[in-house]
């Protein structure tokens, strides 16, 4: 008995010693408050770093109805009523625009499809940033980055920007 008790003792020491197969870290996050040209809240995004890439969860509410260019910018930056201030699209690979003319821009993100009702939640998976400030594809880069909301949709080739007109929704992107 004495032996089994002590080999029952050595087992549970060793299993204690022993790093775990599966490793649970804290993911790493951000998040930017959406405003409108007239600086109404109209939404937020949540940015969660995943091994495929960056988890954006979107939520708005009051935005106009129809399909709208959906970016993350080089600039973090949103000064109304253009917000021109957030700069072009973030493309640290100097690409060239558009999913549809390769691999796009790092902040090229598909057409969002808002409802009548102004209201939208969606998760959208970006794998080609990051939320690692040592990388170069990070949206914590020197100068910040922004999510910015266009007027029109996307048509995923006319570089730079995709003719998706003018700006009607920002928010920097911060921890």
């Amino acid at each position: 008995m004495k032996l089994l008790n002590c080999a029952s003792a050595l087992t549970a020491v060793a299993l204690l010693a022993v790093p775990p197969i599966i490793g649970v870290e804290a993911a790493e996050t951000a998040k930017a408050m959406l405003k409108d040209a007239k600086g109404q809240d109209v939404g937020s995004v949540s940015f969660i770093q995943t091994p495929a890439g960056v988890l954006l969860q979107l939520s708005l509410n009051s935005v106009p109805a129809g399909e709208h260019a959906f970016h993350v910018h080089a600039v973090g930056k949103c000064e109304p009523p253009s917000f021109d201030s957030a700069g072009g699209h973030f493309n640290p690979a100097n690409a060239h625009h558009g999913m549809m003319s390769g691999p796009g821009h790092a902040g090229d993100m598909p057409n969002l499809h808002v409802p009548a009702s102004g209201a939208l939640d969606l998760e959208v998976l970006n794998a080609s940033i990051t939320l690692d400030k040592d990388k170069p594809n990070s949206v914590f880069h020197p100068g910040g980055t922004a999510i910015v909301i266009h007027a029109g949709k996307d048509d995923y080739t006319s570089d730079p920007a995709g003719n998706a007109g003018g700006r009607i929704i920002c928010g920097v992107i911060g921890e």
